[in-house]
């Protein structure tokens, strides 16, 4: 890995994106055939995410990825709170136990990893890969790329509108994590908000909920991520001049 590495990251992004998109897609796929949610995901989540954190603390990559101390005063930053309200969006119609204990907590695990590797890669290896040459296309990439990559979900079963909203919205998350990282120098903020968004999704009440819900807490998590970004971008460029 450190030889890829080494001769051209991006490449080194683009192989760790394939590897992490079909490995999910092969876990979620065999965990429904065998009828337990996430019961192979799990273990594939946290094997992954254990190679990619030692990988990085091996080769004394932490700061530059982010795994570190957030380089701001968090007053500058709201206290983030936008992104509490951003993690809370799954539970606003009520709470509902969708999975049996047992997949709820391997479905919790699951989320949790994935929180840690789709930051690590999308927001640490791709964008740091890109933005040495061009930070703008950099984070335009970075963000439409993590959006985009949610169309497997249409593989594990989701439907096209649901899937739509979804890499709408992943988009703008996107958008805005890539930001508080660039301004930040930390991936810690996006991966926490990130890892609780997906978890507490094993606990929405969505099953009777009308489709205006769902358009309605889309629309929620575009419009604050893009302000929060956009809020964030105006403060630093502020504090400079």
């Amino acid at each position: 890995m450190r030889k890829i590495y080494n001769k051209n990251e991006l490449n080194f992004a683009l192989i760790w994106i394939g590897i992490y998109v079909v490995l999910m897609s092969v876990g979620d796929s065999i965990s429904g055939t065998i009828g337990i949610a996430k019961i192979l995901t799990a273990p594939i989540c946290i094997i992954l995410t254990l190679i990619v954190y030692l990988w990085i603390r091996k080769h004394n990559l932490k700061e530059k990825y982010g795994l570190c101390s957030f380089d701001v005063n968090v007053k500058e930053y709201l206290y983030f709170i936008p992104l509490v309200f951003l993690a809370s969006t799954n539970l606003w119609w009520g709470f509902k136990l969708n999975l049996t204990v047992a997949e709820s907590a391997l479905y919790v695990i699951s989320m949790l990893c994935v929180g840690f590797l789709e930051e690590i890669i999308f927001r640490g290896f791709l964008f740091k890969a890109m933005c040495k040459t061009n930070i703008r296309r950099a984070i335009i990439i970075s963000s439409v790329t993590f959006g985009f990559g949610h169309i497997v979900n249409l593989l594990n079963g989701r439907d096209i509108p649901e899937t739509l909203m979804q890499i709408c919205y992943a988009v703008a998350i996107g958008f805005l994590f890539t930001i508080i990282f660039y301004k930040g120098k930390s991936l810690w903020p996006c991966i926490i908000t990130h890892s609780v968004i997906n978890s507490l999704s094993a606990f929405a009440n969505t099953e009777d909920a009308p489709i205006w819900h769902g358009i309605a807490g889309s629309f929620f998590l575009c419009v604050v991520s893009l302000a929060y970004a956009v809020y964030i971008i105006y403060k630093t460029k502020e504090e400079k001049e």
